[in-house]
């Protein structure tokens, strides 16, 4: 187990929020942290690797990640808070709830992926062009490549949007090798058969232009997971609390029942 940095802000329930791939408690975003910020005690971890968080030390696996969160809910003495984990900390927020359901009041699943045979992985041209721009030694084109992929196209188009974007890249960029632990991590990632043993109350939000994880992953992870509810966001990309922030927060309010 890793002790990771995080980021508290806010009162009210404990709301413990897991990044997904190469993003750390910055990569949500003002408007979506403060959003939440009036209505619970908001808990942002950096994974490990990333952030401010001690730097990687060899692979690891996604339930590692998830037992580093547990932990961290165990330092600040929580014994039960609402968890929300988008993309590969979707992954790890249902590594969590099937370990240690005890722990989480409810569970959001954003834009994430639960393997299996059912899955849609990203497809061979979006990691083209990922790979494209990484490879290309333009760490500009690679982090607007990366935001291009991650957004709908008119989220891509919005100058400010991505100003905030790459402000935050050059404030704590996540190193390539930790990017490459976490893609071996997540290629390994199957909850596909054990989700319909949860009985955490569930919200799985997915937009449905997202490029990086088709919205049929959240249609199948809703489908698995007893009395789960689906949110499918018109028009929006993988960061849909990019770019629906306001409605993100207040699905997340709503499904942890937490008044306005």
């Amino acid at each position: 187990m890793t002790t990771l940095h995080h980021v508290r802000r806010g009162s009210g329930e404990p709301l413990l929020l897991i990044q997904g791939m190469s993003g750390h408690s910055l990569h949500w975003g003002e408007p979506f942290l403060g959003a939440l910020e009036p209505h619970f005690d908001v808990i942002s971890i950096d994974n490990r690797g990333t952030g401010e968080s001690p730097r990687l030390e060899g692979p690891f696996t996604l339930a590692e990640l998830a037992d580093d969160a547990i932990g961290k809910l165990d330092e600040l003495g929580i014994e039960k808070a609402h968890v929300m984990g988008i993309s590969m900390g979707g992954m790890v927020a249902q590594e969590l709830a099937l370990a240690r359901g005890e722990l989480v009041r409810t569970l959001a699943l954003g834009c994430t992926f639960c393997g299996g045979a059912d899955s849609v992985a990203t497809s061979p041209a979006v990691l083209g062009r990922l790979a494209a721009g990484m490879q290309s030694g333009d760490r500009a084109r690679a982090v607007r490549t990366g935001w291009e992929v991650n957004v709908s196209q008119t989220m891509a188009a919005e100058g400010d949007a991505y100003e905030r974007f790459t402000g935050i890249v050059a404030q704590r960029p996540v190193a390539v090798p930790v990017i490459m632990a976490q893609l071996q991590a997540c290629a390994a990632h199957d909850t596909c058969a054990r989700l319909p043993t949860l009985t955490v109350p569930t919200l799985v939000i997915h937009g449905t232009e997202d490029e990086m994880l088709p919205v049929q992953n959240g249609q199948l992870i809703a489908s698995l997971i007893p009395g789960s509810r689906l949110e499918v966001m018109e028009g929006v990309g993988h960061l849909f609390f990019w770019e629906r922030p306001e409605r993100s927060a207040e699905l997340v309010r709503a499904h942890a029942a937490v008044p306005a």
